[in-house]
This record gives C-alpha cells, structure tokens and sequence, in this order.
C-alpha cells in the first residue's frame, strides 16, 4: 500500500507519458551539463571559469524568471513546453556540431549556455505549471515529488555516462546525444491528452501579477521564512558543477570522478525525493530536517580522502538537498491559489536556480584561492546557520502570540 501511494500520480496516463519522456530527455541534460563542465576545465584548468558558465546559463532566470512565471500563467502550458522543449534541443545539436568541428572556444560556451539559459527560464515555469495540471489536486504534492524524483534520478545516468563517453567519444558526441534525448519529452508532450488535462484558470492580462505574487509570499510568514532558507541554500551550496571537477582533480586524482559522485549524489537525491512523495503531504518539518542532513554531509564530501569515500557522504548530501526541494515545492503547491502556480514556480526557480550567477563565481573564486574542499563545504556551513536563524523565527512566533498577531 505504502508503495502504491509513493507513486499513485502514475495511475494517470498523461503522468506516466510526461515523467517517462521527461526521464529520458534529462539524462541527456546531464550528460550535456557534466561533458560541458569537463569542457571547461579542460581548456582553462580554472573552477572560476566553471563558475562563469554556470552563472550566464542561470543569469535569465534571474533576471527574468518570475516575469516569465506570469507569462506561463496566462499560456497554454503544453504547447509552451512543446516550443521550449525544440528549442533547447536545437541548442544542444549546434554545440555538438561545433563541438566536432573544433569551433569550440569558452566565448563560444559562454554564449551557447546563455542561450540555453534565456530559454530555460521560459521552460521552467511551464513545465512545472504542466506537472500540476496533470493530476488532481489531491496527488499534487506527489506529482511535484515524483518531478523531483524524475529529475534528480535522471542525474545519476547522465554524469555517470559522461564520465564513460567523455574518453573514448569525446564531448561533442555527449552534446549530439542530449539533442537527441529531447524526442522522447517532445514525443510525450505531443501524445498528451488534453481532455484528461486539469488546466489551472489564466490569469488575467494587464494587472501587476509579478508583485501579486510577491505580496502573497510576504503576507505568508511560512511561504516568506521557507523562500529566503531556498535562496540562501541555494546561492551557496547547489553549485557541484562549480566545485566538484576540481574536487576530483585535485583531491581524488582523476576529473571522472566528477561524473560518478554526481551519479552517487543523484542515487541519494531519488530516495529523498521519494521519502516525500510517500507521505500525504509536504510539512515544515521535513524541510528543514532536508537541509540540516545536507548541510552535515557537505564537510565529509568535501573532504572525503578518495572518491570511494566520496560515494559515502555523496547518498545523505543527496536525501538531504532533494528532501529539501520536494518539500519546498510541495508545501508552496499546497498553499498557493490554482491562478498563480506559474508564477509562484517561477520565484522558486528564480530562488533556486537563479540564485547560481550569484554562487557560481563566489564558489569558483573560493576553489582557486582557498582550496576545492572549501569551495563544497562553505555553502553546507551557511546552510545550516541559514535554517538555524529560520527554525527560531517561525518557533518564536508560533510561541508568542505578540508575534503572531503582528
């Protein structure tokens, strides 16, 4: 029965069609994020440039990632991800191409991951608003679960098959492989059932929707603690692609070892993620004991003395950081209005996502200055001061009612 319920969402065709494309397109996401990472290196040997890529691929998010989100609300959201979707597709083809045709310079990366990024942040509100739409409102804490589980699991084939591709074929052919990964989502999107679909009502044009949405996080004491823990969690300690290779390099002796601790990471990332899908609801509980069993695994990753060790801390740093996400998106779905889901998944990628042009570089300056060990471990030690200042504020005000009244 318990398992039944952990992935009751799947009893819906359209479900199972979207996650099962949605499963297969990301592990060619990354295999192309892990090859692209190793590209990098490779050419510059510094986690500053890594740093740089990964800030210019999420800068769009952040710049205009909730707009974005209000666009989503007021769109068709399958045929939003149907463009998105072959957008991205063509951009992972026209760096595999370039890529074979030794045309492959970092200006060239920065440019190609910027593009990704102006289309990302298009995609990520729709795609999450799709998910919502798929299933009743009763199964939309598991379906955002399940989501997660679907995105975090496809993370432990596609670094692994970049560390095995990445000799023998080279980079390109990772990035050509992503391009065609994208047929199986395009394919499942194409195949949906509209009729079985529950559309969320469009939001209204004209208005000030951004800053609707924003006073209703505010006004939310719980949705306002539970967004500021997402940034600063995520600002500082989400940035492996940024600390990892050089972990590997430095520490561990060989950069393959970025792509199957990642894989390790991911294992850990599905069995968080279906921790949560298994319970009825998302609670606070859950979130910040997440962040506090990520903020603990961080140090031993970091210094783990090889990368057999490394698979060790690699499981609870991964239970931890999805636990944390599934339960975040969980409670946010279970409190905000039907209208504004798009919108309010648009600030939680701009927490999370966007938040990376900002901890990308940070990150990278601290692996080349202070060492790749503390370029892991400084986000987990902020994260765990972060949710240790939340974990107060919301329990001081549920204990004094001087407070909670304010």
């Amino acid at each position: 029965m318990a398992r039944s319920e952990t992935f009751r969402s799947l009893r819906n065709r359209n479900a199972r069609l979207f996650f099962g494309g949605l499963l297969v397109s990301n592990v060619g996401t990354w295999l192309q994020s892990t090859a692209m990472a190793i590209l990098v290196y490779r050419l510059t040997g510094k986690a500053t440039d890594l740093g740089i890529t990964v800030a210019l691929q999420f800068l769009p998010l952040l710049l205009f990632g909730a707009w974005a989100g209000a666009v989503s609300d007021r769109r068709n959201k399958r045929r939003t991800c149907l463009t998105t979707q072959s957008l991205m597709a063509g951009q992972a083809v026209l760096l595999g191409a370039l890529d074979l045709a030794g045309l492959v310079t970092v200006p060239v990366v920065y440019a190609l991951a910027l593009l990704l990024g102006v289309v990302n942040a298009f995609d990520n509100p729709a795609r999450r608003g799709l998910v919502v739409e798929l299933v009743a409102e009763a199964d939309i804490s598991n379906a955002m679960s399940l989501n997660t589980a679907v995105m975090t699991g496809s993370r432990i084939f596609g670094p692994a098959l970049a560390a095995a591709l990445v000799g023998p074929l080279g980079t390109a052919w990772c990035f050509l492989l992503n391009g065609i990964s994208f047929a199986a989502v395009l394919a499942s999107l194409a195949t949906i059932d509209e009729r079985e679909l529950r559309v969320s009502p469009r939001a209204p044009g004209g208005g000030t929707p951004v800053r609707d949405a924003l006073r209703f996080v505010r006004r939310d004491r719980e949705l306002f603690v539970l967004h500021m823990v997402l940034v600063v969690v995520s600002t500082f300690a989400f940035n492996y692609s940024v600390s990892l290779p050089k972990l590997s390099a430095v520490r561990w002796g060989d950069e393959r070892w970025f792509g199957w601790v990642l894989a390790v990471v991911s294992v850990g990332s599905v069995m968080g993620s279906l921790m949560v899908a298994s319970r009825k609801e998302a609670t606070i509980r859950q979130f910040f004991v997440s962040v506090t069993v990520l903020g603990v695994a961080g140090p031993f990753l970091a210094w783990a003395p090889s990368g057999w060790w490394a698979f060790v801390a690699a499981v609870p740093l991964g239970i931890g950081g999805a636990g944390f996400l599934a339960n975040f998106n969980g409670l946010v779905q279970q409190k905000c209005p039907a209208d504004m889901r798009g919108r309010l998944l648009a600030l939680s990628a701009v927490a999370f996502l966007g938040s990376t042009p900002v901890g990308g570089p940070i990150t990278g300056v601290i692996a080349d200055s202070w060492g790749p060990e503390w370029s892991l471990a400084y986000g987990s030690l902020i994260s765990l001061v972060g949710v240790g200042v939340a974990f107060s504020t919301l329990r001081l005000r549920s204990t004094n009612p001087a407070v909670a009244a304010s």
